[in-house]
């Protein structure tokens, strides 16, 4: 009887290693852990935002590198399979906002534990707090792999699926980068994504702790839009953060090519009125407040946190009465809500990132199969291909994807 090997025990490793055991191979887990799923278990803030349940079009306009690598993989394991798998195997889901998908119980937990379950029904031999040092490979062939106390355990397949190296915490250090570089394969650069930005300016620390329900976003690169979206942000200690952010980042860091460049972020902090109608806004602001100062006659427009800034950046004299706001002035102010300039000096690093862009080439990887193309028998799934996406799901479903399709196709060795 063949065996299957599946290094690394977060949603790609388990969902390989479970298609994987269902053609009754004797398939071996190995986790470095403690546990199985610790990066599930954060993901969604705890919640896990197992999957999205857009067409396939909006999925593959969610991917960040390499979109049609995942043609293959997505379309024999796409979301809606992916929500019929956790149904049936006894775990709940709803959709929300945005098509997200979670546990109807709102716990990470629920879907580790069903993963978990399954492993265990179809006699996945699972062994946590085992490294693996090395692949061993023998006339391009993968023959097993070496594990921390200096045993070799053979096998016929072996699926790599240990993640990036974000949030490193959890067990995601690029040990899968290394054995797979080791074994002859490229790898791209590999960047933090996902991510909070820095800021030049300093007027977070005013603002820290802020958060905006409708923002837009837009980054500027060497004069292009590079990404626009809308969502909800959150001013930070060091600059900000937030969904709407963090989905900018994975274009910021695809396009960046210098540490010390530089990035404009646009905000429009009134993205749900044209300028026109927030001009007409303002005036019957100002009407109703002629008598007031400036400073005081601008609540109904932001948070109270926010005024100061927007009045500091509006370069209006705060103790200015109102009736003496010239037309330029109102205009000018107006401007600025819609386009709210500031400079992104780099993103936060590798320990705050949700994912890591970059990874083992796919040109080296069949989109087909997942297996390598310089190694017989060795596979790749979920995080360590150069693969990414935004939030919502999407990397998730690349995971799920990727893993099933390596497992599946490590029966046919």
């Amino acid at each position: 009887m063949s065996t299957i090997i599946v290094v690394g025990g977060g949603a790609a490793g388990m969902i390989a290693a479970i298609t994987a055991s269902e053609h009754a191979q004797k398939v071996i887990l190995l986790e470095k852990n403690e546990k199985l799923g610790k990066k599930v278990f954060i993901t969604g803030k705890g919640r896990c935002n197992v999957t999205n349940a857009c067409e396939a079009d909006t999925f593959f306009e969610n991917i960040i590198s390499n979109p049609k690598f995942l043609y293959s993989s997505y379309y024999t394991f796409d979301n809606q399979a992916v929500i019929d798998f956790f149904e049936k195997a006894g775990c709940p889901l709803k959709i929300e906002r945005g098509d997200r998908v979670f546990p109807v119980s709102d716990h990470s937990s629920d879907v580790i534990r069903t993963l978990a379950n399954l492993l265990s029904q179809n006699k996945v031999d699972v062994r946590l707090n085992t490294k693996v040092k090395s692949l061993l490979i023998r006339n391009g062939k993968i023959t097993g792999v070496t594990i921390n106390d200096g045993s070799k355990l053979m096998a016929d397949a072996v699926i790599l699926a240990t993640g990036g190296i974000s949030y490193p915490l959890t067990g995601s250090d690029g040990d899968g980068i290394r054995m797979a570089e080791e074994a002859g394969h490229k790898t791209t650069e590999m960047k933090p994504a996902l991510v909070p930005f820095v800021l030049k300016e300093n007027f977070y620390q005013e603002l820290q702790g802020l958060a905006l329900k409708n923002a837009g976003a837009k980054l500027t690169y060497q004069g292009k839009v590079i990404y626009e979206g809308f969502g909800e942000m959150l001013f930070t200690h060091f600059g900000i953060s937030g969904p709407l952010i963090l989905s900018a980042s994975s274009t910021y860091s695809k396009k960046i090519k210098k540490s010390n460049d530089e990035m404009t972020l646009t905000l429009d902090l009134k993205p749900a009125l044209s300028i026109e109608q927030l001009d007409k806004r303002i005036l019957r602001d100002f009407e109703e407040n002629r008598n007031k100062q400036f400073k005081n006659a601008i609540a109904g427009l932001f948070p109270l946190k926010l005024i100061p800034v927007m009045i500091r950046e509006s370069g209006i004299d705060p103790e200015k009465p109102v009736y003496e706001i010239s037309k330029e002035e109102r205009k000018e102010f107006g401007h600025l809500i819609k386009n709210w300039n500031m400079t992104v000096t780099e993103t936060r690093s590798f320990r705050e990132a949700i994912i890591t862009q970059g990874g083992v080439s796919v040109k080296e990887i069949n989109p087909s199969t997942m297996e390598s193309k310089r190694i017989k028998g060795l596979f790749f799934a979920g995080e360590m291909i150069d693969v990414d996406a935004l939030t919502g799901g999407f990397n998730l479903q690349i995971a799920w994807s990727t893993g099933y399709l390596a497992g599946e196709s490590a029966n046919k060795v």
